[in-house]
């Protein structure tokens, strides 16, 4: 009998472990899973990525307008955004930009996915 409570005992160890692992994380559109970029069309910096940096987050001097000195700076051209693409990726995945509104599944996959494929100045 003692065998079978330590076989439960780990039993319900392991799956605990397991429901809390991070290797299921993903992107903010996969529900846990990883972001597949061949399936994200609009990544383009020009017609996708750029419009939202300055819709979203360039907007005045206190976020990355122009002047602005907070985190990477501005975010005003497109050298600027490329430079910052590391703390970008960062801040959309996790959420925590921009402050004051939400991208959309689809902005963020945009941007995620412009960056995964090299950030090209298309």
């Amino acid at each position: 009998m003692k065998n079978l409570y330590f076989f439960i005992a780990v039993s319900l160890s392991v799956s605990a472990l397991n429901a809390c692992s991070k290797e299921n994380e993903g992107s903010p559109n996969t529900g846990g899973g990883a972001l597949d970029c061949s399936t994200v069309t609009n990544k383009s910096f020009v017609a996708d990525i750029n419009p939202v940096i300055q819709s979203s987050c360039a907007t005045t001097t206190a976020c990355h307008g122009s002047g602005s000195v907070n985190g990477p700076g501005a975010l005003t051209s497109y050298q600027a955004v490329f430079n910052s693409r590391n703390s970008i990726r960062t801040a959309v995945s996790s959420g925590a930009m921009p402050q004051n509104s939400t991208l959309s599944n689809s902005q963020k996959n945009s941007i995620l996915c412009w960056i995964e494929s090299g950030a090209s100045n298309n």
